[in-house]
């Protein structure tokens, strides 16, 4: 599922905290201290996490100023906090960026054993019912996209999501990207019409491709703006533009073929199990991507139930930890209904 790390600690650790949950993003991370009972005795949230770009050390150090903020909030020592950590980390997509992730949060001291998981795996746990076994898939689509999956026996399913050179296409980055470039080859005659060449340079006041495209390429508009296109594709797709649409059916094609592969990895394709859709593009409930969705999934995996999952990742991590340390129903529940 994750890479675990465990050390002894000569002066144990406090009582009442069993579990550190750390659900960190690009965007920003959260932080949260679970008792033993389940109860959560302090959260915290930080800035975004991303070693990649600066470095795991320095990522990490970032992360321990919202993990001293949440003892903090819960009345307890940094160090030393808790008997078990549970991450669900942004850019841990292989099993080697998990170890080192894992040894980096371990030598910080905060709880005796740390396992660490890419995010996605918080999405799939938080999406399940409380005290269900966890046993499904998650597809998420965000500003990239992943599927992982899990079964209550530890085996798991999941992709590199790297990006194209791991052959992952969609996310909002993705489908803003795509759309750009169809209304670009629409507008100087190299692509068929689509009302994207009005609707892409209008959300930002423009008149023409031609102008986004320079104000793009010159940085007059920054570059994270682009994830603002996403939703126009949406909105241009629902009014009926044929081109839009047609993006939109690949990235419901996209979702399925993600969900299915993890499913026939697991042996679940005939059975009735969860499928959860989480991230801001899944979860904004776009209805000609969730019904496109559903009869695509309804023709791979018959019996599979779709959720979209509305509860903040951070749970999802600290029921982990609770599997991890054998916590009652009770303990879980308590948790769920605090998240509800």
């Amino acid at each position: 599922m994750g890479v675990s790390v465990a050390v002894s600690t000569a002066g144990g650790t406090v009582g009442r905290a069993s579990v550190l949950a750390v659900d960190a993003g690009n965007s920003k991370t959260d932080v949260a201290v679970i008792g033993a009972d389940g109860s959560v005795l302090g959260t915290a949230r930080g800035g975004g996490f991303q070693p990649p770009v600066v470095g795991i050390e320095a990522a990490v150090d970032a992360l321990a100023v919202t993990v001293a903020e949440a003892a903090s909030a819960a009345g307890l020592p940094e160090r030393d906090l808790v008997g078990h950590v549970s991450a669900c980390l942004a850019n841990a997509d292989l099993p080697v960026e998990e170890h080192e992730l894992a040894e980096a949060v371990q030598a910080r001291g905060w709880g005796r054993t740390t396992e660490v998981r890419n995010d996605t795996f918080a999405i799939l746990r938080a999406g399940l019912p409380s005290g269900a076994e966890p046993r499904g898939v998650a597809v998420v689509c965000g500003a990239g996209i992943n599927c992982v999956g899990m079964l209550p026996d530890g085996r798991t399913a999941r992709f590199p999501a790297i990006g194209r050179i791991s052959g992952d296409w969609g996310g909002g980055s993705g489908l803003a990207e795509e759309a750009l470039w169809f209304a670009a080859r629409a507008e100087d005659g190299r692509g068929e019409p689509t009302e994207l060449v009005r609707t892409l340079p209008g959300h930002f006041g423009l008149g023409s491709m031609y102008e986004l495209i320079e104000a793009l390429h010159r940085g007059h508009i920054p570059f994270v703006r682009r994830h603002e296109l996403t939703p126009v594709l949406f909105a241009t797709s629902a009014a009926g533009d044929a081109v839009a649409r047609s993006v939109v059916d690949r990235l419901a094609e996209e979702v399925v073929v993600l969900a299915a592969v993890a499913l026939g990895k697991l042996g679940l394709l005939d059975e009735e199990v969860p499928v959860l859709l989480g991230g801001s593009v899944l979860a904004a409930r776009h209805p000609q991507l969730d019904a496109r969705i559903a009869e695509l999934l309804a023709a791979r995996a018959p019996k599979a139930v779709i959720g979209v999952v509305t509860a903040p990742p951070v749970l999802g991590a600290a029921l982990l930890g609770l599997d991890q340390v054998g916590a009652s129903a009770e303990a879980h529940a308590r948790l769920g209904a605090h998240y509800a």
